[in-house]
């Protein structure tokens, strides 16, 4: 991939997040880490919407979260970003935004169950950041972003939002989708009073690995750009 495929892709993912609505004002943030540069990243502006990235205006920053270079102004949670990129060299995309069901299950203090297709893909686990519903504007706090989400896919940050990370931007952006319908239905579940039988922990491995595969998450990520295009 080129930087500027990497960028449009990030303009792309910005698109989606917002068509899903996960935006919540300008709040909201996604990068990638630069093509052929581990030590670097794009963003998403700080005061834009997620619908309103370019290529002038997103912003490039290095592992200590400073801004090298963009035209839009860096975000203060960008140590959400740039701690879990130093410590999961695996990570090429993270998203940090604050889906309703998502947040509102992360208050409950309760794990995600298998009740649905979507929670399988979390059936590794779900990390959770409990120091503070705050902002998470030092790299110390950042830090424990990324402690929270471990070798995981996601954390909650409890009553804040959530932290979700992928191979690939586009693995990124479906995992966010997934983590926030997956909690939309076990609150349904539990609001009916009681979910009947669970499927075995084999079973629900089994569609994980199915639904985690990488052509997966293309496939899903590029129609639902063609959607959110077709939108404009």
């Amino acid at each position: 991939m080129t930087k500027e495929e990497a960028k449009q892709k990030l303009i792309d993912a910005g698109l989606v997040l917002d068509a899903a609505g996960l935006g919540d004002f300008t709040r909201g943030h996604v990068s990638v880490r630069v093509p052929d540069d581990a030590g670097h990243f794009y963003m998403k502006p700080h005061s834009y919407g997620l619908d309103e990235i370019t290529m002038e205006n997103m912003v490039t920053c290095n592992l200590e979260g400073e801004k090298v270079a963009g035209g839009g102004p860096r975000h203060s949670e960008v140590y959400i970003h740039s701690e879990i990129f130093k410590v999961r060299p695996d990570v090429n995309a993270v998203i940090h935004a604050h889906p309703k069901h998502a947040v509102a299950v992360s208050a409950t203090g309760r794990p995600l169950r298998p009740w649905s297709q979507p929670s399988a893909v979390f059936a590794d686990g779900i990390g959770m950041y409990t120091d503070t519903i705050d902002l998470i504007r030092s790299k110390e706090m950042g830090a424990g972003v990324a402690k929270a989400v471990g070798q995981l896919k996601a954390c909650y940050l409890r009553n804040h939002g959530v932290a979700v990370v992928g191979r690939s931007l586009e693995e990124c952006v479906i995992l966010t989708i997934m983590l926030e319908n997956a909690c939309e239905i076990q609150l349904l579940v539990e609001a009916a009073g009681a979910s009947g039988p669970e499927f075995s922990p084999e079973d629900i491995m089994k569609l994980h690995d199915k639904i985690s595969r990488p052509e997966q998450h293309t496939i899903n990520f590029d129609y639902l750009v063609r959607k959110a295009r077709r939108a404009l």
